[in-house]
């Protein structure tokens, strides 16, 4: 179980320190749930870095081989983390649907299973344990639930929870304007590829929804926002400024909160800390130079 801690942040939030884990982000849960139910011999999969080095962090543990294809661009400090857990780590495309096309190649050409990140029910399960847990932890029902959307596995399953025994909390799911694709998605009500993903956000940074994500995902969510690269950068800052480095993907919820009037008690899901320093830095001591 992760803690959930109050904060000064925003007028007073509560935060989901997923970022307290030892791989420094929340998608152990998932890989660790689906691996247990498919135990594969080989998993081949792709990611721009917490999922790979989940997935490569499951794997370990049960003996299994795990192969991860991450974008060219990818963050240094999440692809050391993938080959510090065991990865082999192919560096294929230009985001990160280019590194999944190209993975899901390999894995049929060989005959191993493909793990399509948002795509396996079982991690839906392992992201309600996040919801579950921290409404046994904050011992009221929220006013409000703020989870960032990349493909949309960590909100369903923590809005799954949410629903299920807070239905008055208000759901909220925030996603990067330059990445709208699940937003987009949301809006039409079914799947909606965008031509480019390029927020500094990497955890939000998907240009391809996968429909089934989308339909699970969609009933969840009761509201929908964008947050722009300047306002992330602001929402580090202000993490940076009680002591917190997250990156883009953990920062959006809290970019929300800053923003909007949201029904209280809020919670925020701390999603991740691995940021390159560079880019860190340059969020903390020049927010403005994140134009949109």
């Amino acid at each position: 179980m992760t803690p959930l801690e109050r904060s000064q942040l925003a007028g007073g939030v509560w935060l989901k320190r997923e970022d307290e884990h030892e791989l420094g982000a929340f998608k152990w849960r998932g890989t660790a749930a689906v691996l247990a139910a498919l135990r594969p011999d080989v998993v081949v999969t792709a990611s721009t870095g917490n999922h790979g080095a989940a997935t490569a962090w499951a794997a370990r543990r049960q003996g299994a081989r795990a192969i991860v294809f991450a974008p060219e661009r990818a963050s240094a400090a999440k692809l050391a983390l993938i080959e510090a857990q065991g990865a082999e780590l192919r560096r294929v495309g230009a985001d990160m649907d280019e590194a999944k096309e190209a993975a899901r190649r390999h894995a049929t050409a060989a005959g191993w299973f493909f793990f399509e990140d948002g795509a396996e029910p079982a991690q839906f399960d392992g992201y309600a344990a996040i919801g579950d847990e921290l409404l046994d932890e904050l011992g009221e029902e929220p006013g409000t639930v703020v989870v960032p959307v990349g493909n949309g596995a960590l909100a369903i399953g923590v809005f799954r929870a949410v629903a299920r025994r807070a239905p008055g909390a208000r759901r909220v799911a925030v996603a990067a304007a330059k990445a709208p694709a699940m937003w987009e998605s949301w809006r039409a009500g079914g799947a909606v590829d965008t031509d480019s993903a390029e927020t500094f956000a990497d955890g939000l940074a998907v240009r391809v929804a996968i429909p089934s994500a989308v339909a699970l995902l969609n009933p969840l969510v009761q509201r929908f926002l964008l947050v722009t690269e300047r306002e992330l950068a602001l929402a580090i800052g202000a993490y940076a400024a009680v002591g917190l480095r997250v990156e883009g993907a953990a920062a959006a919820p809290l970019a929300v909160a800053l923003r909007e009037g949201l029904p209280q008690p809020v919670v925020l899901i701390v999603t991740g800390r691995n940021v390159d320093g560079e880019l860190w830095r340059r969020a903390v001591e020049s927010p403005d130079s994140f134009v949109t």
